[in-house]
């Protein structure tokens, strides 16, 4: 595993947050120097995006410079605007001319019945908190209750930002970060055991592996909220040389992970949406078997980061108990 744990172990990858414990929401923005190419595979039935067409493997344009995962449902949208606002004082953005403008993809989910004061006037907070955290893009970042997660929610246990790497067997990086907003459980019934747990390396959240049996009631789909109040919103990365249509490959493959790791997952009641992205650092040998391997690892490392999110998570003040309340 690499030493960081987190998709900053991608080259070409920083990660930036921002929160505001008074709101009970918060932004993650993931920044790519130089762009990157990437596509999207979107699942739930209930998403909410911004400039996902031009993801398209048809479509013009190559490379991106960022993706914003936002809370605030679709006020959340307005995070992808701070991020671009930062990008552009920097220089940063696809030429048209003497022009530049930088390109930010964005996802958000619905946190907005969390307790937190959403009461913010006119016009919500996130192009603010979308720029604060491209402001601070780094290599590490904190999981659990921040950014993204800051207010995310799964039906029985406080949701939250998570992150995961790893490398494959001919040596690309592959690099994963969620927002766990599910309306079902990554939990197997009510115990402490992850459906993750396959996939976990190191005790990254417990080490208490799969249970023995499942109890009769572990499989009856459990869920929370209503139309639009849930979402994993999701990114993985490689550092692997992708074309867009082999980006999308990868993100077709890697949102499995998704299933792994949340049960129900893609339901009627979700927007989950989950972003490729391949920096193009390491030149790829076979394009059908590497890209095979690529989405192979990257479902798992995004079923470890969907576990990891949770089991980091403090719980809010009259929200739903965090992983280590019920089970620490």
């Amino acid at each position: 595993m690499p030493a960081r744990n987190l998709i900053t172990d991608v080259a070409g990858v920083l990660v930036g947050q921002a929160h505001d414990p008074h709101l009970a929401s918060g932004v993650t923005a993931v920044l790519f120097d130089p762009p990157a190419v990437a596509a999207v595979d979107v699942r739930g039935g209930a998403p909410g995006t911004r400039e996902t067409d031009l993801l398209e493997p048809h479509r013009t344009v190559e490379r991106i410079d960022a993706i914003a995962l936002s809370g605030g449902s679709a006020f959340g949208l307005d995070a992808a605007t701070g991020v671009q606002g930062y990008l552009r004082e920097q220089g940063r953005g696809f030429a048209i001319g003497n022009v530049r403008v930088p390109l930010v993809c964005g996802a958000v989910l619905f946190d907005l019945l969390n307790g937190g004061d959403k009461d913010w006037g006119r016009f919500p907070p996130y192009r603010e908190l979308g720029y604060a955290a491209a402001s601070a893009a780094a290599l590490s970042f904190g999981l659990g209750t921040e950014g993204a997660g800051f207010g995310a929610t799964t039906v029985n246990r406080k949701g939250g930002l998570g992150s995961a790497s790893a490398v494959t067997a001919h040596g690309y990086a592959v690099g994963a970060i969620v927002a766990v907003n599910a309306c079902g459980s990554v939990i197997v019934g009510h115990g402490p055991h992850f459906w993750a747990a396959p996939f976990e390396v190191n005790g990254e959240f417990g080490g208490l592996g799969f249970p023995a049996s499942l109890l009769p009631n572990a499989l009856a789909p459990i869920g929370k909220g209503g139309l639009g109040e849930n979402t994993t919103i999701a990114l993985v990365a490689t550092d692997a040389t992708l074309s867009k249509a082999q980006t999308k490959q990868f993100a077709v493959m890697a949102q499995d992970g998704l299933a792994r790791a949340i049960y129900p997952a893609h339901t009627t009641l979700d927007g989950d949406t989950v972003f490729g992205v391949a920096t193009g650092r390491r030149e790829i040998a076979d394009p059908i078997k590497d890209v095979a391997e690529l989405g192979a690892i990257g479902a798992n490392v995004l079923a470890r980061a969907v576990a990891r999110g949770v089991f980091e998570a403090i719980a809010l003040p009259g929200g739903p108990p965090s992983w280590q309340d019920c089970h620490s």
